[in-house]
């Protein structure tokens, strides 16, 4: 398994989230923030953090992808690595608001291998939602451009017990520079959903 990036999801609906000021920087693999601007150097990538979000601590971050390598571990055969799996900038509002980015590299050895990869593992989190007991729908594959690059989109309803909309994840994700590049934007409320879209949609991508 090759893509690993939308685990912390899981984490997004198991863990209470930091409300801590950490300093951005050390939180971060890849990239640097000032200023409210993160700037990703491998990725060519730039885009402002919004006013009044936090930068998520590097030890959630960490927790959030341990609890959903547990709930992929549950429906897969084999291990996932994830030892060159690098966290970018993650920032949140509350538990359940969560901006997150990771890269990870994915050398393709043929063509339409990240494509299969990327629609097998969306089957997987489904599988996983399912496994935990956790009603969900998801949407269709689609493309989505930002700063004109295209981007696969696919998005995640979780359902309560009494059949209410708990959360909303968007996906997305792309090969950049050899880096299997995703992004998750976790929200439960159309204003900070808002936020977190016009951050990620107005961000700038270098050209190489």
């Amino acid at each position: 398994m090759k893509r690993i990036f939308q685990l912390t999801l899981f984490g997004t609906l198991l863990s209470i989230a930091s409300c801590s000021q950490p300093d951005p920087n050390k939180q971060i693999d890849e990239g640097k923030v000032d200023k409210n601007i993160y700037t990703s150097k491998e990725l060519g990538w730039v885009m402002e953090i919004p006013k009044g979000w936090t930068v998520v601590e590097r030890d959630k971050s960490e927790e959030y992808n341990k609890k959903g390598l547990e709930a992929i571990g549950e429906v897969i055969d084999g291990e996932i690595d994830v030892t060159d799996l690098k966290h970018l900038i993650s920032f949140q509002k509350n538990q359940f608001n969560i901006f997150q980015s990771t890269s990870q590299p994915f050398k393709v050895e043929y063509e339409g291998e990240w494509e299969a990869t990327n629609a097998e593992l969306k089957k997987i989190i489904y599988a996983a939602f399912l496994n935990q007991g956790i009603k969900v729908d998801s949407s269709a594959t689609s493309t989505v451009k930002v700063d004109g690059l295209d981007f696969r989109y696919y998005s995640f309803t979780v359902y309560g017990p009494k059949g209410d909309v708990i959360l909303n994840q968007s996906i997305y994700s792309r090969l950049i520079n050899g880096l299997d590049f995703g992004v998750n934007i976790n929200s439960n409320n159309e204003e900070d959903k808002s936020d977190m879209l016009m951050a990620w949609k107005n961000s700038k991508f270098k050209r190489k």
